[in-house]
């Protein structure tokens, strides 16, 4: 068997194909909670409380569009005191 061809190649942590920061603007007083939340979820890579127009940033990495689209409807909008998000998707 030769390991030399593009299957020696490939590597299960790199076929993520989607990744989007995810700009969340919260109710007062429940941005800790929201990053505690979301920090435990398996497509978050990373999430951060922050100043500006915005209360918390997250960083999602999904194989598709589609399945950004779903966690954002099934695991972020639905969680307490979001109050709007603005989704930036990586283009490289």
């Amino acid at each position: 068997m030769d390991l030399a061809g593009p299957q020696a190649m490939f590597d299960p942590r790199r076929c993520v194909v989607v990744r989007a920061y995810i700009l969340i603007e919260m109710v007062a007083g429940h941005s800790r909670a929201l990053v505690d939340t979301l920090k435990d979820r398996r497509a978050v890579t990373a999430v951060d409380r922050v100043t500006g127009p915005y209360d918390v940033i997250a960083t999602l990495e999904a194989p598709d569009l589609n399945q950004v689209s779903d966690i954002m409807a099934t695991e972020i909008h639905s969680l307490s005191g979001v109050v709007r998000t603005t989704t930036c998707v990586c283009l490289d």
